[in-house]
């Protein structure tokens, strides 16, 4: 041995080979033919693992990364409202919100009932937690639905829906005028906002992701692009939207849509938002207080500016709450005062084919609401009787 590599052996132990074979081996990788990470996130690890994989297995691409964060920004509102509202509750009990147990969705679902929350609201819920969980591990329901059945029979007032006040033509008229009286770009947006919403016959979110690029306004109507919605998933439509005296559905369409024009914006989203000076508010330049939506009106913008306009006009509900669903409930019910058979409505609505509601949602409540078989009893006036 060179003497000059003496002094730098400090301890040292002769060992058999077997003993080596009895040292902890390195950890090796836990992972299955499921397995995905993303960048930055350490592999787990296992001592008698059955595959061996290698990082090139298990790590997403940075497009294919950067493809995922996008698509889960893009995720339902309402889906997105539930996981955080679970994952606030999880945080405070000290549970894990993903995957989490069985045992703690059905606590969060019990946590529901103790709030007096109706059971359609319970059920959307819990269905959307489950369903935001990994696949393969999804937690067991059942008891969580057996709670559900015994609240259910407890709560009668749980099972009330709260059904949004129609704004049919006589109360959209207003509100449309109401809106232009100031004859502002705001204004000229929200009427064609209204009018549209009332003839699309669509769903808030419906109505504010729609482009510029998927709307034709003709002389005569509107056309619209659909490339897919909550009933025809994957299949994509053309709508023809006729116009009305009343409705001025092309007049006003075409208002907004020429402003946008004038604003050098002729692509993207068909509603957005507009500052006070009358400009169209660009995500770019507002980096600080864009949201995940970019140039697209949040669906909560249109439920508030319903609500402005319901108010400004001056006018009153039944005792139903006004949002921008009343838009949707408006036209369904004016179709169905107004003789529109069962397929007539499904097919204006875009509802599934044999669905009932809106029949039972929208036109049998005002059918019923007039209804009084009681007038077919004479009124009671004895002074009448005693001189007959």
């Amino acid at each position: 041995m060179n003497e000059e590599y003496v002094d730098e052996i400090v301890d040292a132990e002769l060992v058999e080979d077997r003993e080596l074979a009895r040292a902890a081996p390195a950890p090796r990788l836990l992972v299955n033919q499921h397995t995905a990470l993303m960048p930055g996130e350490e592999i787990p690890t296992s001592d008698n693992p059955r595959t061996t994989y290698t990082e090139r297995d298990v790590y997403y691409n940075e497009a294919t990364a950067q493809a995922i964060k996008e698509a889960e920004a893009a995720e339902s509102p309402q889906r997105r409202t539930a996981m955080r509202l679970f994952e606030a509750w999880c945080a405070e009990q000290k549970q894990v919100a993903k995957p989490c147990t069985t045992k703690t969705y059905t606590e969060y679902g019990h946590h529901l009932m103790e709030r007096g929350l109706k059971v359609t609201t319970i059920q959307h819920y819990m269905s959307l937690i489950r369903t935001s969980m990994p696949a393969g591990k999804r937690p067991d329901p059942s008891v969580y639905l057996m709670l559900l059945r015994h609240y259910r029979k407890k709560n009668k007032r749980a099972l009330r829906r709260k059904e949004a006040f129609p704004i049919t033509l006589s109360y959209l008229v207003p509100m449309m005028k109401k809106a232009e009286a100031g004859d502002r770009p705001i204004g000229w947006r929200d009427s064609a906002m209204l009018a549209f919403g009332y003839r699309f016959l669509g769903r808030s979110i419906e109505d504010v992701d729609l482009d510029l690029e998927d709307v034709k306004i003709l002389d005569d109507m509107v056309t619209v692009w659909l490339a897919e919605d909550k009933t025809h998933k994957g299949e994509e439509q053309t709508l023809y939207l006729h116009d009305r005296e009343d409705l001025r559905l092309v007049f006003r369409m075409r208002r907004w849509v020429d402003y946008l024009a004038s604003q050098g914006i002729t692509t993207g989203p068909v509603f957005r938002e507009v500052k006070r000076n009358g400009t169209i508010a660009s995500s770019e330049t507002r980096a600080k207080t864009a949201t995940k939506r970019g140039d697209h009106l949040r669906p909560q913008t249109v439920n508030d500016r319903v609500k402005l306009w319901f108010a400004a006009a001056g006018l009153k509900t039944d005792g139903r709450p006004v949002s921008s669903h009343s838009l949707r409930a408006g036209g369904a019910t004016d179709l169905g005062m107004n003789g529109a058979t069962d397929e007539e409505l499904e097919e204006a609505g875009r509802w599934k084919k044999g669905s009932r509601i809106p029949r039972e949602r929208y036109v049998r409540p005002t059918k019923d609401a007039k209804a009084d078989p009681f007038k077919k009893v004479p009124t009671y006036n004895p002074e009448a009787q005693a001189q007959e």
